[in-house]
């Protein structure tokens, strides 16, 4: 039969892999948002960039207009996929910093 410091050293070591576990798993969720964020800002930059070089070519302000109308269009539907896949990717990260956690708590719950 194992002793209460013993039982306690094992529960330490369990909590401590566990902790171990989650943090590694935040740290590359949280790596992966960082560079799909650096992703995502680098081509909206570039993409205004090609609008600002466009219009200074365009003459007439109803082809200006049209350009820029398309570029909003183009811009707003990239903002809300790439919000959405932020979503998808923070949501992600919750549950693989919760995932070690499952088992103990299933494991004291019992």
């Amino acid at each position: 039969m194992a002793t209460p410091f013993e039982t306690l050293n094992e529960s330490s070591k369990e909590f401590a892999n566990t902790a171990m576990k989650s943090v590694s798993a935040l740290a590359d969720g949280l790596h992966t948002i960082a560079h799909e964020a650096a992703d995502y800002s680098k081509r909206s930059f570039e993409e205004s960039s090609a609008l600002i070089e466009k219009l200074a070519t365009t003459k007439s302000p109803e082809q200006i207009f049209e350009t820029h109308s398309v570029f909003s269009k183009k811009a707003y539907e990239a903002f809300v996929a790439q919000a959405t896949k932020f979503g998808e990717l923070y949501a992600d990260l919750a549950k693989e910093a919760y995932k070690p956690y499952e088992a103990a708590v299933a494991k004291v719950t019992k």
